[in-house]
């Protein structure tokens, strides 16, 4: 009887290993099939999870890095799903622009099922019909040139408000980037849901909380056969609870505005117009209008604030730059107690400031992926339908062919002289994105920012805390999804007034 048992277990032993090396050789077969059909560099990986543990904490780093040895377009694998990385602005134009259309859809995601309405929002809903009558109501109703200019004395009120509170400070250090993410706050709930909510205590957690998940990585997304892991660590409950509460939260302000008295003209007064007149030719249901009010609200105010935020950085990290900025401000705004938008038309040292910025630090490193929705050529290589596309613009803004030797500086007189700009059209600068799933909000973000690094640096002056080493040593980056400081921005303001 022992020597049967032992013979089992033998037995169980050699199949084990017959089916581990059944598995590694269809594995291995795959590979070398794959290599086969011509398809981009892309380097070693291992089963079940591909390429996901070369992935670290600072993904558009760690692709940047594997681009000195497979090149600017990489084939990796996140579990079972082929993900393309781009990193490069010609092979961006390629995807972007030769084919856009091919590259114009979005990958699903439990993430985005959970908390963005299952794609039923403007940037991660799939493209086709129902992507193209929601942009087309961002583009023309809500993010027009003419509304931007409505919402001039919203911007300038709270650009007030910031500047006075500075003012109160005296000459103690004050925390910067909760300042500035305080007023794109307030300006984006303002101009989307009709009043400030920055004073709730529970509105801001919530936020918090789903700009974190936001960055969260959900296995089962990719090795669908280990989504158990997201609900053994929490994932999938914090985005079921995270979800529930942003909708009771958006319904009871378009259920405010339906019960209101109709006077205000935000972003939900007006989609409930269209809604009601149905003058845009579609319907536009109620789930449609909170899912594009997360989005404006949720893009407009971390875009922005994190920008505002490492333009800051940087300006207080090389006191030159900030002298020069100040000179220009103060010259064209002289007299005058604040600048206006009409006023940052003439400033092309601001403008390099912020493209400077944009290039070093693009608020999405990675952008929002893309998925192509048909087999195609792409550079000789042959991808096919349901591939991911990765674009990292962090890299883009790094290529020394561009930008030159000293791509790491931040040096906004590189931009004094060149046409390049950041509206899509130069694919060596595109931290909004480019072709048709361009951010719509451009117009919008282009003019906050303008106007309040203009006031910041026309109405004070800047420096470092004593005890601060930030101008001696790099500065840590956040991880997720938008990519802010580690740490809080302090800064000491001097009026000059």
């Amino acid at each position: 009887r022992k020597i049967l048992e032992e013979m089992q277990i033998m037995m169980m032993m050699v199949l084990l290993l017959c089916s581990i090396i059944f598995i590694t050789i269809l594995y291995f077969q795959k590979q070398t099939t794959q290599k086969k059909s011509k398809t981009p560099a892309s380097p070693p990986r291992f089963p079940l999870i591909g390429n996901l543990h070369q992935l670290g904490h600072h993904p558009h780093r760690s692709l940047c890095y594997l681009i000195h040895h497979y090149g600017p377009l990489m084939l990796l694998h996140f579990g079972r799903v082929p993900v393309l990385v781009v990193s490069s602005a010609v092979v961006a134009r390629d995807v972007l622009k030769t084919h856009d259309l091919v590259f114009a859809s979005r990958p699903r995601s439990k993430i985005y099922e959970k908390l963005l309405y299952d794609g039923r929002d403007v940037a991660l809903a799939p493209y086709g019909e129902y992507w193209r009558q929601m942009k087309s109501v961002c583009v023309l109703h809500l993010l027009s040139n003419k509304m931007v200019r409505s919402f001039r004395d919203v911007r300038e009120e709270e650009i007030s408000l910031m500047m006075e509170k500075i003012r109160e400070s005296g000459s103690s250090p004050m925390n910067l980037s909760k300042l500035l993410a305080n007023l794109t706050n307030d300006v984006i709930c303002r101009v989307a849901l009709g009043k400030k909510y920055s004073g709730e205590t529970d509105f801001k957690k919530l936020i918090e909380r789903f700009t974190r998940l936001m960055g969260a990585f959900s296995v089962g997304t990719y090795v669908p056969w280990l989504a158990w892991i997201d609900w053994i660590r929490g994932l999938d409950g914090q985005l079921e609870k995270t979800g529930n509460d942003l909708d009771e939260f958006f319904e009871r302000v378009v259920q405010d505005h339906v019960d209101g008295d109709g006077d205000r003209n935000d972003f939900v007064d007006v989609l409930l117009a269209i809604q009601r007149d149905k003058s845009v030719g579609f319907d536009i249901d109620r789930l449609s209008i909170k899912a594009i009010i997360l989005d404006i609200f949720v893009a407009g105010s971390d875009t922005s604030y994190t920008l505002m935020e490492w333009a800051m950085t940087e300006l207080l990290r090389h006191p030159e730059c900030l002298n020069r900025l100040q000179e220009e401000v103060r010259t064209i705004c002289k007299g005058k107690s604040s600048v206006s938008q009409e006023d940052v038309q003439d400033m092309n040292y601001l403008k390099a400031v912020i493209k400077e910025a944009l290039r070093l630090h693009p608020p999405l490193p990675l952008m929002v992926p893309h998925e192509s929705t048909q087999d195609v050529i792409l550079r000789d290589y042959h991808i096919p339908a349901g591939t991911q596309v990765m674009i990292n613009v962090w890299a883009i803004g790094r290529e020394a062919a561009t930008w030159g030797p000293d791509v790491e500086e931040f040096r906004p007189e590189r931009h004094l002289d060149s046409s390049v700009d950041f509206r899509g059209q130069d694919f060596e600068l595109i931290p909004f994105g480019a072709g048709r799933r361009i951010c719509p909000a451009i117009s919008f973000a282009a003019v906050l920012n303008e106007v309040v690094l203009a006031n910041l640096v026309h109405r004070f002056d800047w420096r470092f805390p004593v005890e601060s080493r930030e101008d001696q040593t790099g500065v840590a980056e956040s991880t997720g999804l938008a990519i802010h400081r580690m740490f809080p921005l302090y800064a000491i303001a001097s009026s000059i007034t």
